[in-house]
């Protein structure tokens, strides 16, 4: 939101006061309060009739600090808060030297001096990072009566800007004004499911503007040389978060919000689904699963979407028994077959459910002030709410979830949570405006701790499409609603590389794209994309995604990279286990894993999957990708061509190969199994090694996929023309040297140390 007309002038009505300096200090060993005048103070007059800022300053964990500025402190907090787990007493050190005051947390310094301007400024190791300067804190009023508060922080030559969810629109917030609030606006809008106040610098910190409702960002925008954040509030928190590097920055803003939980092993296989308002029963699920067999095309997850329930009644959670006469014997039917179940679900109820009368005699859905249930007639006719902030609802609404559950159902398509009205009254009094975005986080939360508690841990996922700050802890995500062309697979790599910027640690999208039909080309060119993600879904709107639909190459590629998945499964775990350890996300921007290297800053049509492969999907009906390579040699997994970076690079790839490099130095662990994205992977696994430099060490986790644990362990090292590989494995093994067609060494089971020449 802009409040200033140009450099000197206000916008009509807008009226701003910020704080000038700091007229008194209140400390002690961890915490720092300023008081703050919103003009210089000459004389005892100028502390009359005018306001005081009140800003506290403390840490809540090493290497953060937040900052919370109020000016009427007497409003009624009505809740939701954001919970952070990651919270610790006593972070911070606090340090007076005279009119100087410091505030200390790991590298991570704030600064004021009260002799001098207002000025916040916050620096590590010696080198200042952002800073809040005379207009970095204050309010605005408007027109109209309303209250906001507003931070800018500074932004130095060459800052870029990252993140703030799951954004379709440049990758580089700066020029940009963003809007955290939740809307169901597709994936070709400003529009976002998943808003998260958090944002990355390439300076080497983030900042998290603790607030669940409506944060207004104008990046570099309003004010070229400033982050600006603005809330309608009478106060307003928000943490700086140190690095150095992106990826200590997620770190220490997962510790803080949350980290992803670790997804099921099983849930790396290919998904495929019915689509939307195509139509299907029983014998269209069956040719679906019995053409993917037929064709050697190995199926891990089939998912039922919404018409798996009558029309006008979603939801009810009630198969339609003219298309489903036999659910419970179906499923198992499918599940005899080796396949997981999803079911669609999502937290409204229609009037012509059963459900309706039923959570509206009890309470359960949300209301109007007036006592009556807040309806319309978008989706579906009459819907209402399910209002989670009522226990006994949410053990409603999951009661209803646990009897799919016990019919054979294993996760659930959390979708929608978005258009959430603000002209309501919550059963716990929340504020309306706070509801809008925290909505969904109560909706997940609810179903996945319902699956958690079903099904164990390690055995829960969801696919939901909508998310605010935490909601990582909640995994996994999809894009949400695509169109099916070049353009549209573009911008949703686009948004799933903002929102691993911003917490995520899984993302999905919708093979071959939503709304519309993709041509063969298109089709062909997701797939690999699509089986190169985190998650894998084939899914459509009016159309079917099956393979065949597409021709007979389409099911080949399919095929191929189908099985390429469940052989890289071990990796992709191993990369899962990351993102629950650490908050870094299993697909990364280039920026995240190569952030001393300025030609990667905008990088948004490639990524890192793990730590070791690059990935860049292919855009063009004629096979051309232009992708860029960092420092050293990177082999194609895919061809065993090599290429030699730092350098930008332009190829032509068939549609059974594109850009799939492994990084110099690296080890890839293939998996023996390639029908299963879950096997013993330690048994029989290949170590395929490239461009491994003399005096290179590394070491292979070859995780165990039931958790988070470990199955076996290598440790290769080159010295001149040997390699030696020690490992802790009783199991088989092999080496590959080069690309796909290299040398291969096989070793037996029990053999814990070998070595092996290595070529010039």
């Amino acid at each position: 939101m802009k409040f200033t007309d140009g450099y000197w002038l206000m916008r009509p009505g807008c009226t701003a006061r910020f704080a000038a300096e700091v007229a008194d200090i209140r400390a002690d060993e961890h915490r720092l309060t300023l008081y703050a005048p919103v003009k210089h103070v000459r004389g005892r007059g100028d502390t009359l009739n005018s306001p005081l800022l009140t800003v506290d300053c403390w840490s809540p964990a090493e290497g953060v600090i937040g900052v919370r500025a109020t000016h009427h402190a007497g409003s009624v907090d009505r809740g939701p808060e954001f919970a952070l787990p990651g919270t610790e007493e006593g972070a911070g050190k606090v340090h007076r030297d005279g009119e100087t005051a410091e505030l200390s947390s790991g590298a991570l310094t704030l600064r004021v001096d009260s002799s001098q301007p207002w000025r916040l400024e916050f620096s590590a190791d010696g080198r200042v990072l952002t800073t809040a300067g005379e207009r970095g804190t204050g309010f605005v009023t408007d027109a109209d009566g309303r209250h906001y508060m507003l931070g800018q922080l500074s932004l130095s030559v060459g800052e870029l800007v990252y993140g703030l969810g799951e954004r379709f629109t440049p990758f580089v917030k700066n020029g940009q004004t963003v809007d955290i609030w939740q809307a169901d606006g597709g994936t070709t809008s400003e529009l976002a499911y998943k808003n998260i106040p958090f944002h990355l610098t390439n300076q080497g910190y983030g900042v998290f503007v603790n607030h669940p409702g409506k944060v207004s960002y104008e990046v570099g925008s309003e004010s070229v040389g400033q982050v600006q954040f603005s809330v309608e509030d009478q106060s307003l928190e928000y943490f700086v978060v140190h690095g150095p590097t992106p990826k200590e920055i997620l770190t220490r803003y997962t510790a803080l919000t949350g980290r992803p939980a670790l997804p099921p092993a099983w849930a790396l296989g290919l998904w495929l689904t019915t689509s939307f308002t195509t139509d299907y029963d029983e014998a269209t699920v069956n040719r679906f699963v019995g053409g993917m067999a037929e064709r050697g095309i190995p199926l891990s997850v089939f998912h039922f979407d919404c018409f798996w329930m009558r029309e006008y009644q979603w939801s009810d959670f009630t198969w339609d028994a003219q298309t489903f006469p036999d659910p419970a014997g179906m499923l198992a039917r499918l599940k005899e077959q080796g396949l997981r179940i999803c079911a669609w679900v999502n937290p409204y109820i229609a009037q012509k459910s059963h459900l309706f009368e039923e959570g509206r005699r009890a309470g359960y859905l949300v209301r109007r002030a007036d006592g009556s249930v807040w309806q319309w007639d978008l989706w579906q006719p009459g819907m209402a709410l399910v209002d989670f902030t009522n226990p006994a609802a949410r053990d409603w609404y999951t009661g209803e979830l646990r009897k799919l559950l016990a019919q054979g159902v294993d996760c659930f398509k959390t979708d929608f949570g978005e258009r959430v009205p603000t002209d309501v009254v919550w059963h716990d009094g929340s504020d309306p405006e706070r509801m809008h975005n925290y909505y969904t986080h109560l909706y997940n939360q609810a179903v996945f701790e319902l699956l958690r508690e079903e099904r164990g841990e390690g055995e829960v996922m969801l696919f939901a499409r909508s998310a605010t700050a935490g909601g990582q802890q909640y995994p996994v995500h999809w894009g949400g609603d695509c169109e099916s062309h070049f353009g549209a697979m573009a911008e949703s790599l686009r948004g799933g590389l903002s929102l691993g910027l911003s917490g995520f640690g899984f993302w999905s999208h919708d093979i071959g794209g939503f709304e519309g039909t993709p041509t063969p080309t298109v089709f062909k060119r997701w797939v690999q994309f699509g089986l190169l993600s985190s998650h894998s879904r084939l899914h459509g709107s009016k159309s079917y995604r099956v393979p065949w639909d597409y021709g007979e190459e389409a099911v080949d590629v399919t095929r191929a990279f189908t099985l390429l998945k469940h052989r890289l499964a071990p990796y992709l775990h191993r990369a899962a286990q990351q993102a629950h350890a650490t908050g870094v996300p299993a697909m990364r921007a280039m920026v995240l894993e190569f952030p001393d290297d300025p030609a990667v800053a905008t990088l948004d049509r490639q990524y890192l999957l793990g730590d070791d492969l690059l990935v860049a999907p292919v855009f063009t009906y004629d096979g051309t990708v232009d992708y860029y390579v960092p420092e050293g040699t990177w082999t194609n997994v895919l061809t065993g061509d090599q290429v030699t970076g730092p350098r930008w690079v332009r190829e032509q790839h068939g549609f059974h190969t594109l850009p799939l490099l492994a990084r110099p130095d690296s080890v890839i662990p293939f998996g023996a199994d390639d029908q299963h994205p879950v096997s013993a992977w330690a048994d029989g696994v290949e170590l395929r090694v490239h461009a491994f430099a003399d005096g290179a060490e590394r070491t292979v986790v070859i995780p165990s996929p039931d958790g988070p644990g470990e199955s076996a362990r290598f440790h290769l090292r080159r010295e001149g023309d040997r390699l030696h590989v020690t490992t802790d494995s009783p199991h088989p093994w092999q080496l590959r040297l080069g690309g796909p067609e290299g040398t291969v060494h096989a070793c037996p089971a029990g053999t814990r140390a070998a070595d092996f020449p290595f070529p010039a």
